[in-house]
């Protein structure tokens, strides 16, 4: 029999560990009276009764905004107003959840006011990702489900706040606090864990995208060895930073080198077959590793998981992939950064127009050259050798090639292109929409303007020469990014107006 749900009144509150604690328990309570209503229903769905739970919501009442420092993007609303939103899942944005918290209290001197919202709870997100209606009821109580449980709403799964397009449904709505809902928040949780075949709670702050098998054999190997015991004192001491690797089917590999490790951590599958789009994680302590992610080819894949990977916050996302060089001076292995998109990939256009510029953020930039310098050797003048920045071009079409000679030059040579691929314009696209600094460092391994096409026999021979230094290069341009601190690296490049004062 189902315990009566906990009645909790609204409570402000002025303190960020205080407020987050209310969250916590009003999230806790409401999902795990849906659980517990749940297993009744399985054990006799003749006897069930409607049951709802709703997420919790942290709301504000701004007069004026106090700013400690202008250089922030985030922590404060930019004019005065009430603003509200609803939120999910505290176990895996506790840090997120308290640091935004702390900026507003910071920002405003107000209280944050935390209660429970009137949007419920969908009995899918309140199960978790590990369970699946379909396997384990029978077809006729699949069908009945959302006779007594709220299911996922489409109506208001959407990204209107982060597209500009929000509008309030009447005068005394108020305005959004955070860039996305709590049920948007959910779907994607899950979304992460279907098409990456890992639990959401692994992924890192600092995402690397690839469109290439060959870079994450290369990140696995890497891994593996960081994983694994060593005497040598520098060496460890290195090796200590990150706690564990993670593959999919949530496979973990614990750091040798760390004392006291819960060997019962690992409670992961080996899976069959791999998910659509695998991601990989080198694990800190703090969440601020490395999460690499092979989204395959194209742009659609490149929307679809940044869409998803956006609800968790990170800190930086980066393409490292393969592109055409477009110019004669260009070399097979040299690298390419993006300073700017030629977004003809069509996937972003009713979100994001092609007319709208999508900027080089200057941190990432610094970051990205740094690295391809300290890697390769080359300084200043002489890294022209090995790298060019400038425009890529980023198209729909994997033949691209086969299109008239002067219909194809004329867009790139007027673009004054250098490189082009079928990702990077997207991810980086979708990080100026969903305001996740982002970078591309492409690495050219075909140039068919020039008559250099990719075959199976150069191809092989360029990918064991540059995969593991083009790695080399994004790892470390992670590292250079961390060290720089959230608060450097979110540009305000990347906020309108009225921003969300969430980051």
């Amino acid at each position: 029999m189902v315990k009566k749900l906990e009645t909790f009144k609204a409570k402000k509150y002025k303190d960020a560990d205080q407020t987050f604690e209310a969250v916590r328990r009003i999230y806790e309570a409401h999902t795990q009276h849906l659980r517990d209503a749940f297993n009744d229903y399985c054990e006799d769905s003749t006897q069930a009764k409607r049951v709802r739970a709703f997420y919790p919501y942290v709301r504000i009442k701004t007069k004026f905004a106090r700013r400690s420092d202008i250089r922030l993007s985030y922590g404060f609303a930019s004019r005065p107003g009430t603003y509200m939103t609803t939120l999910t899942s505290p176990d895996i944005f506790d840090e997120y959840y308290r640091e935004q918290f702390r900026l507003i209290i910071k920002n405003h001197d107000i209280r944050i006011e935390v209660g429970v919202s009137d949007i419920p709870i969908p009995l899918h997100f309140a199960l978790g990702d590990d369970f699946h209606l379909e396997s384990e009821l029978s077809e006729e109580q699949v069908s009945i489900l959302p006779q007594f449980f709220d299911v996922p709403d489409l109506d208001i799964l959407d990204d209107d706040i982060a597209n500009f397009t929000h509008v309030p449904k009447s005068d005394d709505e108020a305005d959004p606090l955070a860039l996305f809902i709590a049920p948007r928040v959910d779907l994607s949780l899950q979304r992460l864990k279907h098409y990456c075949g890992t639990r959401a709670s692994h992924f890192q702050n600092y995402i690397l995208f690839t469109n290439y098998q060959f870079y994450i054999d290369e990140f696995i190997t890497l891994c593996q060895d960081m994983m694994t015991k060593t005497d040598d004192p520098e060496l460890k001491r290195q090796r200590m930073e990150y706690i564990a690797f993670v593959q999919p089917g949530d496979n973990v590999m614990l750091n040798q080198n760390i004392e006291n490790h819960d060997d019962s951590a690992n409670e992961g599958v080996n899976l069959k077959r791999l998910p659509q789009m695998p991601a990989y994680h080198l694990k800190r302590a703090d969440g601020s590793g490395i999460t690499m992610i092979n989204i395959g080819v194209g742009p659609s894949n490149a929307k679809t998981i940044t869409d998803h990977v956006a609800v968790l916050r990170p800190h930086a996302w980066l393409m490292l992939g393969h592109c055409a060089g477009l110019r004669s001076s260009q070399h097979l292995g040299d690298y390419v950064l993006a300073h700017g998109y030629l977004r003809e990939d069509q996937i972003l256009d009713e979100f994001l127009p092609p007319s709208i510029p999508i900027p080089a953020l200057a941190e990432i930039q610094q970051a990205l050259e740094k690295a391809v310098s300290q890697v390769t050797g080359h300084e200043g003048y002489d890294l022209k050798k090995v790298m060019r920045t400038g425009t890529v071009a980023t198209t729909d079409d994997r033949n691209w090639e086969l299109k008239s000679y002067l219909t194809q030059n004329k867009r790139l040579s007027q673009s004054r292109a250098i490189a082009l691929d079928m990702e990077s314009g997207t991810i980086a696209a979708n990080g100026f929409r969903f305001r996740v600094p982002y970078g591309t460092l492409l690495c050219v391994s075909d140039k068919p303007l020039h008559g250099q096409l990719k075959l199976p026999g150069m191809a092989d021979s360029f990918y064991r020469e540059r995969v593991e230094q083009h790695l080399k290069i994004g790892l470390l341009t992670m590292t250079l990014l961390r060290d720089l601190s959230p608060e450097k690296l979110h540009s305000r490049k990347l906020r309108s107006f009225d921003e969300p004062a969430f980051q």
